[in-house]
């Protein structure tokens, strides 16, 4: 089978799966488990028979989604981290893995933290505080004191489906007013190929946009889909208007749907980017974008995501 048909195959048969899931609003979640997990105590595990998630709250992070009985799983974790805390103090950022969010645009960060690097400490790495709820696993974050935001994440795994459903809220509590949209970044393990599903319309040349001067390795373009691979050796980070991400694995592949609609969004548009990190690091990036809205006090935003997994 060629690279294109290849592609296309799992882009239609996830379209076809997709049809028969339900819509994010209409998923039936189930309550989770607590666990310890690679060192971290208190961490919530949710299983339906078919995939499982695991949510590390001291660290912020779903850190895991994987098939039943598979050690592996398809979200990338730094192991070299296991059971550790984030320090503030220490001025080091952590690389743990996992499924996180930021405040977008990463531009803005400069204006409000007086730096660009690392992340906003509330949005990434602290510890969030977890309950269990009738259908998962609700983390609530500290309010972040450079942007006056609060995280809330609602974690719930369909009961009868390999699905899962992370709906983020910033709830601004505080200071004054920010222009911020909601970025969600999954860190998941070196693919086979990462793919885009483009819409009908895009308004970037070739259906993408490049974030980072180096170019996407093994890129292919198709009529509704482009797809890469991990570079070696160069950071690649690339944009696209896809509302939905495609993982491709060797025993599986995961594909990420994310809520869209009306608004000017960061990063000249970008509604989706997938970056790819080189070296012994060997990870990549499927993010998604929420659209740029004004906050003042007492406003809140939310974006809800979409994970299918299915067997290749």
């Amino acid at each position: 089978m060629s690279l294109a048909s290849g592609v296309d195959a799992h882009v239609t048969e996830l379209d076809s799966q997709q049809e028969q899931a339900p819509a994010a609003g209409e998923l039936v979640g189930m309550p989770a488990e607590r666990v310890s997990y690679h060192g971290w105590p208190d961490c919530y595990l949710l299983a339906n028979g078919f995939v499982e998630a695991v949510v590390v709250p001291a660290i912020g992070r779903v850190m895991q989604f994987r098939l039943a009985g598979d050690a592996a799983g398809t979200f990338w974790e730094n192991r070299a981290l296991d059971g550790q805390l984030h320090d503030p103090a220490a001025g080091e950022w952590l690389n743990f893995g996992g499924d996180k969010c930021w405040p977008a645009p990463q531009i803005g960060w400069a204006h409000h933290l007086g730096r660009d690097w690392p992340p906003p400490l509330a949005f990434d790495s602290s510890p969030m505080e977890a309950v269990s709820t009738p259908r998962g696993v609700l983390m609530t974050s500290p309010i972040d004191s450079a942007y006056g935001i609060q995280v809330a994440r609602h974690v719930e795994l369909a009961a009868d489906l390999p699905v899962l459903r992370i709906r983020t809220e910033f709830h601004k509590l505080a200071g004054s007013a920010v222009r911020v949209g909601i970025w969600t970044v999954t860190q998941m393990q070196d693919a086979e190929r990462v793919c885009a599903l483009l819409p009908a319309q895009s308004e970037f040349p070739d259906g993408y946009i490049r974030l980072m001067p180096a170019e996407p390795a093994g890129l292919r373009i198709g009529p509704h889909w482009l797809s890469l691979v991990r570079h070696p050796s160069e950071s690649v980070k690339i944009g696209t208007q896809a509302s939905s991400l495609l993982w491709v694995g060797s025993a599986c592949t995961v594909r990420i749907d994310a809520e869209t609609g009306p608004g000017e969004y960061p990063d000249g548009g970008c509604v989706t980017e997938i970056y790819t990190n080189p070296g012994e690091l060997g990870y990549v990036e499927l993010e998604t974008l929420g659209p740029l809205v004004t906050l003042n006090a007492g406003d809140r935003i939310e974006r809800t995501t979409l994970y299918t997994i299915t067997r290749a």
